[in-house]
Formats: C-alpha cells, sequence, structure tokens
C-alpha cells in the first residue's frame, strides 16, 4: 500500500505505465463535478469509479481483495478510514472470490486503519486486502482501477 497527497503523483510513475492516465484523470479540475459511476479511461484495462457515500464504520467494514486490478482510492471530499491487512495472512472468507466482478471478502480483521483525507490518495495492490469507507462520515471518492495486466 502506498498513500500520498495528490500533488505528489509523479514519484510514482514508475510503478505501473497505467499510473500515468490514472493520476491524470484524478487531476482533471471538474472532477468534483463528474456524475457517480463508471467512467472508462482506456477500455477495460483503466476506468475510474466515482462514489458519493456514507461510512459504514470500522465494525461493518469487511476486508477486500482484488486480483485483477490495482485500486487508487483518492479522495476529493471527506475523510476514509481504511484498514488494511495482507492478503495472504487473511484466511476467514466471508464471500469467495468472483472474477468476473473481481472482489471477494475476508471476516479477518485490519492490522492497521489509516486515515486518508481529502486530497490524498491510497494504492492497494492485490496484496493488499482493505476495508474502505470505515470512516462514519460522507465522503466523496474515486476509485481509479489500473489492470494488474497491462
Amino acid at each position: 500500500m502506498i498513500t500520498d497527497q495528490l500533488q505528489r503523483f509523479e514519484r510514482y510513475l514508475s510503478v505501473h505505465p497505467g499510473f500515468r492516465a490514472g493520476f491524470e484523470f484524478l487531476r482533471r479540475p471538474d472532477l468534483k463535478q463528474l456524475p457517480a459511476g463508471r467512467h472508462d479511461i482506456d477500455g477495460g484495462r483503466l476506468y475510474a469509479m466515482v462514489a458519493l457515500d456514507r461510512g459504514r464504520g470500522r465494525e461493518k467494514s469487511l476486508l477486500e481483495f482484488h486480483r485483477k486490478y490495482i485500486d487508487i482510492q483518492f479522495l476529493a471530499v471527506g475523510v476514509d478510514v481504511i484498514g488494511w491487512r495482507p492478503t495472504e495472512l487473511c484466511d476467514r472468507i466471508a464471500t469467495p472470490y468472483d472474477a468476473e466482478k473481481d472482489v471477494g471478502l475476508f471476516y479477518d480483521r485490519p492490522e492497521t486503519w489509516l486515515e486518508v483525507p481529502g486530497g490524498y490518495f491510497a494504492i492497494l495492490f492485490p496484496e493488499d486486502a482493505h476495508a474502505p469507507l470505515a470512516t462514519t462520515g460522507n465522503v466523496h471518492k474515486v476509485v481509479v482501477k489500473v489492470a494488474v495486466d497491462w
């Protein structure tokens, strides 16, 4: 997992070839005006999900995991709390992995909790089981999904 301010995105461009276009999307001047839902950036290998959500709180947030996509979770407004635990240390499956939806859920509890304020992002790789929306407040969040196999 990586977390930082959006203004320092250039430090991470060498990590994955899809990150440049993903971060360019997040830097759009009209980002906060985009409607909720999916926004294609580069077909199925790079897209964004815009959401205005209310947090679930820590107790109701399950760890999720992905295999096909890396998440770049950006907070446009609000503060999210994201739980984290290495995927390899999770073994209590709540929902088996669904390859079509690229998501599975664990009952295991996070090892750590991270506050991600507005203007910051968290990059979550397949080895990062994460429990997003563990805040209790409202957030305006954009999740850029970057295909692992570019």
